[in-house]
């Protein structure tokens, strides 16, 4: 299986730019800032019967975001918002330039961003979801399950509060990359880093001699960051409920990297649902009966 397929065929302080679509509001938000450039995700509230509470759609893809592809991800955002939820559109930095840690902790920023300013969002901010797919539902699952540090003593408010999430529902994410595709496969990560997604494993680390971020090439330390980026060694008993779509024929990422999470969860007593979709590969058309049961699943848990 060529991991350098994975995810290629798929794919926000207020800025002055807000349009009416057929039935919700469409607002650009800038949620955070770093190196000179501004995270952005758009907001996509309901005119009518807004249920007041909040779902994150990662606009991800290969672990690149970005405007190009959010006209797609907004198109199948309406779902969501038909059922009465308010849905940010996240963007985040995208490897090659960002590796997957600084993705997670844009991620969380978006979430705790949301929280801060849940009241001028009209959402409230202890009902938050969160979805995405392939990448994206990677990224949704380590905002879910990964341990919520807040620093207390950060000089931006927004820092200051939780960035958990109260229910999670994502297509085919991977999910554990020293097991791919069995248990116990070995699977070399070094291989991960060599094909279309090397600059998401291309971690680096700060040296206070040279004021730089070098590369890290020490295997034992990529095998770690590896393991604390795969969302199933994060499971614990008070994670937020999980629902997983995933297809059966998914050539890119395989079935057994939602079917090792399930169990995790299961065995730590998290509500947890995996749809199998028969003969889906990585996406299928018609979607939107998978995004309603998502929408069915946010209804019962958030």
């Amino acid at each position: 299986m060529k991991f350098s397929l994975l995810l290629s065929c798929l794919f926000i302080s207020f800025c002055a730019f807000a349009q009416d679509s057929s039935n919700y509001y469409r607002t650009e938000i800038i949620y955070g800032r770093k190196d000179g450039m501004a995270l952005s995700m758009i907001e996509m509230s309901p005119k009518e019967h807004a249920k007041g509470k909040a779902v994150l759609s990662l606009v991800s893809g290969n672990w690149i975001s970005g405007f190009s592809h959010e006209a797609g991800y907004e198109r199948q955002a309406v779902t969501m918002v038909n059922a009465g939820y308010t849905v940010f559109l996240v963007m985040h930095g995208s490897q090659p330039r960002y590796a997957i840690p600084d993705e997670i902790s844009d991620i969380k920023r978006a979430v705790r961003f949301i929280r801060y300013n849940a009241k001028q969002y009209n959402v409230d901010a202890d009902h938050i979801g969160i979805t995405g797919s392939s990448s994206g539902g990677h990224l949704s699952l380590m905002a879910a399950l990964s341990d919520d540090k807040i620093n207390t003593t950060a000089s931006d408010p927004v820092d200051r509060v939780s960035s958990r999430v109260q229910a999670a529902a994502v297509f085919f994410p991977p999910t554990d990359f020293l097991n791919w595709g069995q248990q116990n496969s070995g699977q070399d990560i070094e291989k991960l880093r060599r094909f279309g997604v090397a600059g998401a494993f291309d971690f680096k680390t700060l040296t206070a001699s040279t004021g730089m971020y070098e590369h890290i090439t020490d295997t034992a330390m990529i095998r770690k960051i590896a393991m604390e980026i795969s969302p199933v060694n994060s499971v614990s008993p008070d994670d937020p409920p999980v629902f997983i779509a995933h297809g059966d024929a998914d050539q890119l990422v395989p079935l057994q990297q939602s079917e090792s999470i399930i169990q995790k969860l299961k065995e730590a007593g998290v509500p947890n649902q995996l749809l199998i979709h028969p003969g889906g590969g990585h996406g299928w058309k018609n979607n939107d009966v998978e995004e309603r049961e998502f929408a069915k699943w946010f209804d019962k848990y958030l």
